[in-house]
């Protein structure tokens, strides 16, 4: 091995230890401070003002809060859950069934995604066991080489099945062991409500039979795991990403990714990030927005229209909020 290579596998190394550091002392703060986590839930109330529902982050900062400026919902939400948070601040701007368990198909990849980034480096290069076909995939075939970047944009992007399986497969352990961190991390985060069974969101066979052990999910639980995800730069490029040619190390398989949030350039201010659908779980969407500086994350589960409904409560939300400051003397439990 030449110097120079050893020198980029020293720096991927130590980038990975760095990585996985922050995801440690991230754990830590999680276990000392339980009352003020990422899925605590407390009331603010602004001088003068009527209290506001928080979904606290264990935030070390004050951040400006929405105030809601009046005015009823000019329609109807055909989704079993939605929830809508502010999300610096945390404040929750829009909630229905919020805490209902219900199969969230794709966007369990959000899950899938942050344990990749968590255990690989993205220059590290994986080669594909077996081609898998169940739902979406890019088709990668056998023998390929393919860098985790690349798979995380088929990830994220295409919501490839066969890209979630090759990250899961080559985790130390193998698949099992994969699905089984994401569970843990789950629990790290607090997502009390969540249960992770594929690196998937399958929740059935090429036949479509049912799978005995399946994934669920809440709005709530799911805002919490998009609020954490969009912290990393390498996964919000790769979600707000609308179109990404990818190919195989010897540039002798090419595979190009289009993103299936039809909000991407459509809705000002959308940075992704991920979609969700099978005949079971119904239309599914996680979304971010940000305008002015402000940001927006939405989730609307078992919906009729998700890209329609995210469009209307994300224009409903910055119409009918003002963030305003508030002094930390004035946070109640």
């Amino acid at each position: 091995m030449s110097k120079k290579s050893q020198k980029k596998v020293k720096l991927s190394q130590k980038t990975l230890l760095i990585k996985r550091a922050s995801f440690f002392l991230f754990g830590l703060s999680l276990f000392f401070f339980p009352s003020n986590n990422w899925i605590s839930r407390i009331r603010i109330t602004p001088l003068g003002d009527s209290s506001v529902e928080v979904l606290g982050f264990n935030n070390p900062k004050v951040y400006d809060y929405p105030q809601f400026k009046g005015g009823e919902m000019p329609f109807d939400v055909s989704a079993v859950s939605v929830f809508l948070i502010d999300r610096d601040s945390g404040v929750v701007l829009f909630s229905k069934n919020e805490e209902r368990k219900l199969l969230p198909a794709s966007t369990v990849k959000i899950m899938t995604a942050l344990v990749s980034l968590e255990h690989y480096n993205l220059e590290d290069v994986l080669r594909v066991r077996d081609s898998f076909s169940n739902g979406q995939d890019v088709g990668f075939k056998k023998g390929e080489l393919v860098s985790v970047d690349d798979l995380l944009s088929a990830l994220l992007i295409s919501s490839a099945n066969d890209a979630a399986m090759i990250l899961a497969g080559h985790y130390p352990g193998g698949t099992e062991a994969f699905v089984k961190r994401m569970n843990s991390k789950a629990g790290e985060l607090n997502l009390a409500n969540s249960y992770f069974a594929n690196p998937t969101g399958l929740d059935s066979d090429e036949e479509g039979k049912l799978f005995n052990d399946f994934s669920y999910s809440t709005a709530a639980d799911l805002a919490v795991l998009a609020r954490f995800a969009i912290l990393d730069e390498s996964f919000l490029k790769i979600a707000s990403t609308s179109y990404q040619q990818i190919s195989d190390l010897g540039n002798s398989v090419s595979h190009s990714l289009y993103n299936i949030n039809l909000l991407l350039g459509s809705l000002p201010g959308t940075k992704g990030i991920k979609t969700g659908w099978t005949e079971e779980a119904g239309e599914c969407f996680v979304g971010y927005v940000e305008r002015d500086g402000r940001g927006i994350i939405s989730v609307v589960l078992k919906s009729d229209d998700r890209f329609g409904e995210t469009r209307r409560l994300i224009d409903w939300a910055f119409d009918n909020f003002s963030w305003q400051e508030f002094e930390s003397a004035s946070l109640g439990q």
